[in-house]
């Protein structure tokens, strides 16, 4: 059931003391909560339907008010949570592009045929995201740039890449 949302935030504070919510988007187009009358929060595994009253925009958080949130003691039960959106709900994806919870347990090889292991977390940086891959030896972290990730393959899940030199 969880495969049905797609997450496109976290919530990791309250502003102010009108119930209004603090989010770090984890979507590339963070204008997209604009365009959402509702969205779903995950709070510890329980996943309730919430109306948006009004989307704000303050440095790298997106300022979010529910309705029925109307105050910060309500809004702190918030903190933690992820902000989930159903996949009708998602984007529609260009050529080359691809859904960041699609790369989860995709394979990752080298350009020259070496297995890496499999992406287990993706640390999103601000500049470019991160790929934390993992075997049963080690842990390597692969910058998303182009110079790096030259093939994403979605049908047969796996990423061909080039390790740039001191990734090794």
């Amino acid at each position: 059931m969880d495969n049905d949302y797609f997450v496109i935030g976290k919530i990791v504070n309250t502003q102010g003391i009108k119930g209004d919510l603090r989010v770090i988007p984890t979507t590339d187009d963070i204008s997209r909560f604009d365009s959402l009358d509702f969205v779903y929060i995950d709070k510890r595994g329980n996943i309730d339907k919430y109306d948006i009253q009004n989307v704000r925009y303050h440095k790298q958080f997106v300022l979010l008010k529910l309705k029925g949130v109307d105050n910060m003691t309500i809004a702190e039960s918030f903190k933690n949570s992820e902000i989930k959106i159903t996949k009708d709900m998602a984007l529609p994806l260009g050529e080359d592009e691809y859904y960041i919870r699609d790369l989860y347990s995709m394979d990752v090889v080298t350009d020259l045929g070496e297995s890496l292991g499999k992406i287990e977390d993706i640390i999103f940086t601000g500049a470019n995201d991160v790929y934390v891959v993992r075997n049963d030896i080690s842990e390597i972290l692969i910058p998303a740039i182009k110079q790096c990730i030259l093939k994403v393959d979605k049908e047969n899940k796996n990423i061909t890449e080039r390790l740039l030199e001191g990734l090794r």
